[in-house]
């Protein structure tokens, strides 16, 4: 009976470090496992706080409301009344746009007494008067000027008498 007491000894302590060795392993596994998924919600973390600092303000160039004769139709003469504000793309372009203002209202002035005032009251009419406006201010206004980053037109003042 002492020999069989002697080897279930031996078995019972061989067990018992094979339990705590796995044990060990298991915990070590889940540990970096775990752990990584910490590192990737910091490393997530830290990108959204890098696109967040990267957010830049827009740049928006206001051109002066002004009133202009549009076209005569079947009620007379009618007036637009418009004010319009540029969303720009750089600093450069709202530069140009402001040195230049005089040229760009005068642009917009030849343009919109061109318009018939039946036209202008909807919103697909503006739509179209408003790529008519990017489409007036591509063309350069000195020689040599680079090519101006207009990304918007928006119309914050808009009367048709």
């Amino acid at each position: 009976m002492a020999k069989s007491t002697g080897g279930s000894r031996k078995l019972l302590w061989l067990m018992g470090i094979v339990v705590i060795l796995s044990s060990s392993a298991a915990a070590a596994a889940l540990y970096m496992v775990f752990d990584q998924r910490n590192d990737g919600a910091q490393a997530q973390s830290q990108i959204q706080e890098e696109v967040v600092a990267e957010r830049v303000a827009p740049i928006f160039v206001t051109i002066e409301p002004f009133t202009v004769n549009l076209a005569d139709d079947q009620y007379g003469t009618r007036l637009l009344y418009a004010g319009m504000t540029l969303k720009v793309a750089d600093q450069h372009t709202r530069e140009v746009l402001t040195e230049h203002m005089p040229q760009v209202r005068s642009r917009l002035l030849m343009l919109f007494s061109g318009q018939q005032a039946r036209e202008l009251t909807g919103p697909e009419g503006k739509r179209t008067l408003a790529e008519e406006v990017l489409a007036t201010l591509d063309a350069p206004m000195t020689e040599n000027q680079p090519e101006l980053a207009i990304d918007d037109v928006l119309f914050t003042e808009f009367i048709v008498q």
